[in-house]
């Protein structure tokens, strides 16, 4: 969990009033799932634990003072971010697409960043790439300082050894190659793109370099000082709408620390973005789900009122997500902060009117009992999303896809555990080998219109010797635990090598696959080291 310090006094200045430490303390934990853990009044600095890790725009005194101002009622509705149009221009070439696909940026202007600013933005930017942007793969941030830039910025991919330049807090120029050997971040971080062959570059129009995202920044360009007036952000990374979000935050943050905020204009190949995106999401709201949800009968003016108290516009009958938000997802979520504003120590206790016993059902027991001899075999458990990307799937055939997706890495539902597995070995390259991972969980396909799901048990060995018969092996054993009598027979799939593959059969069913990963599919997930792999339709062997 996201834990923040800052300074007491600034957050009552950002907020716009005084507000006694002991009400802050309670509404932070009333309202803001969050608690303080220490403050130190000598030196005016306060610590705060933030609770839900959905929420990035809380974890800075920014967010935080704009979230108690709808609270207190000092401001309805969304905070508005003012975008001056500009002609900055960032460039990403196409040979950025299979690397890090995304960019987004603006220019803030108008204020000179003392001390204590550059600590918050500095704390903010490492918060929110070590936990929402999962240890800077998935999101990255720049902060450069404008003066030092010429225009356009130019996003590429490029040999390893091809370019070089001085590293922040280094004088000697590095290779990129040697910069993810050498420069401590480079071996915090140098995994997420190790293992690509040409590696993202940022540099503006007149050659110099910026940044070797998601590593590290130049010493020149990339170092923002005390004193400078005009900045550069820039977030990269493998999701857009995740990068748009760290936009939003920061820009709006800047704006109400007294920048002016200016676009970029992001040029793709085939399209062009202009950034900061501010989208806002609408959602579909109603007295009647809020009464069925958290049992309050409010009429729709209250309902409104509350929503505006926690940051939303309320349009036709449809709360306005603010664009700084990621987290919403449902109506559920809308409605969870229309209880909040009310207040949960306002809503009256329900009586019990049932009793019962909880106990685990028996195919739950048998599963268990299966995944810790897997365990016993020594491989090591992972849990993923039952949503995955549709382009991850090793063959679409019957795969049920999203219709609204949020976002291309859950844009339909895993219809085979193989894939995920797969991906965990790819972004486990730098450990060492033997590699040996299970996962057991929900499956589904689709069969014309009708959809079925099951719960799937697959097992992957990663190293140099990983073949067919060491596969077999862990089949027998585990169906012996069943005693379950099996057959295999070969057959062909297109996670497997032609003639290393096998159907496990049991009573004239085909309950599940073995083989060893063909190499087409090995390259695609940018492995380097040969793996075998089963997988067994669990609800075949167990059933309540």
């Amino acid at each position: 969990m996201p834990t923040i310090t800052f300074s007491y006094k600034d957050f009552q200045q950002l907020l716009g009033k005084k507000m006694p430490f002991a009400e802050f303390e309670e509404k932070l934990l009333l309202y803001a799932k969050a608690e303080v853990e220490g403050y130190e009044k000598e030196n005016d600095e306060v610590t705060v634990k933030l609770d839900d890790t959905n929420l990035p725009y809380l974890w800075c005194p920014e967010g935080l003072a704009r979230f108690f101002q709808g609270i207190l009622c000092l401001r309805k509705g969304i905070a508005k971010l003012k975008v001056n149009s500009s002609s900055y221009k960032i460039i990403a070439g196409s040979s950025v697409s299979k690397v890090r696909p995304y960019i987004t940026a603006f220019v803030a202007k108008g204020r000179r960043i003392d001390d204590y600013i550059l600590k918050q933005l500095v704390q903010l930017q490492e918060k929110f790439c070590e936990g929402y942007g999962r240890r800077r793969q998935k999101v990255s941030i720049g902060l450069y300082s404008y003066k030092r830039l010429a225009f356009p910025v130019h996003y590429t991919a490029v040999e390893p050894e091809s370019v070089k330049f001085v590293p922040l807090e280094f004088t000697k120029a590095l290779s990129l190659k040697e910069i993810l050997s050498q420069h401590p971040k480079g071996q915090q971080y140098g995994w997420i793109i190790k293992g690509f062959q040409k590696y993202p570059l940022l540099a503006d129009d007149k050659g110099e370099v910026l940044s070797l995202p998601p590593v590290i920044n130049s010493n020149f360009t990339g170092k923002l000082e005390v004193g400078d007036s005009e900045l550069l952000f820039e977030a990269t990374g493998t999701d857009e709408e995740s990068i748009n979000l760290a936009a939003n935050i920061f820009a709006q943050n800047l704006q109400e620390r007294g920048f002016g905020i200016h676009s970029v204009t992001v040029s793709y190949p085939g399209r062009t973005v202009i950034a900061p995106a501010a989208n806002k999401e609408r959602v579909k709201i109603s007295a009647k789900e809020v009464e069925k949800l958290i049992g309050l009968k409010l009429a729709e003016p209250e309902i409104k009122s509350l929503l505006l108290k926690m940051g939303y516009d309320v349009v036709d009958g449809h709360a306005v997500v603010p664009p700084y938000r990621a987290d919403i997802m449902h109506p559920v979520d809308v409605i969870e902060d229309v209880a909040i504003a009310y207040g949960f120590d306002k809503i009256a206790d329900e009586p019990l009117t049932s009793y019962t016993i909880g106990s685990k059902e028996k195919t739950t027991v048998a599963i268990n009992a299966l995944r810790k001899l897997v365990v016993g075999m020594g491989f090591q458990e992972v849990f993923s999303h039952i949503l995955a990307d549709k382009n991850s799937l090793i063959t679409g055939a019957g795969a049920v896809e999203l219709e609204n997706f949020m976002s291309e890495t859950y844009s339909a539902v895993r219809n085979s555990v193989l894939p995920q597995l797969l991906d965990v070995l790819a972004e486990n390259k730098h450990v060492d080998y033997p590699q040996k991972v299970f996962e057991e969980g929900i499956v589904a396909a689709r069969e014309g219109s009708r959809i079925s799901e099951w719960r799937s048990l697959a097992l992957m060995a990663a190293h140099p010797k990983a073949d067919f018969t060491e596969m077999k092996q862990y089949v027998t054993a585990l169906l012996a635990a069943t005693s379950a009598k099996f057959e295999i027979l070969p057959a062909e799939h297109p996670a497997f090598m032609k003639g290393r593959a096998g159907s496990i059969v049991i009573d004239k069913e085909i309950v599940g696959v073995i083989g060893e990963i063909s190499p087409a599919v090995l390259s695609k997930f940018g492995i380097e080291t040969p793996a075998a792999a089963i997988e067994i339709n669990l609800d075949f062997l167990f059933t309540d």
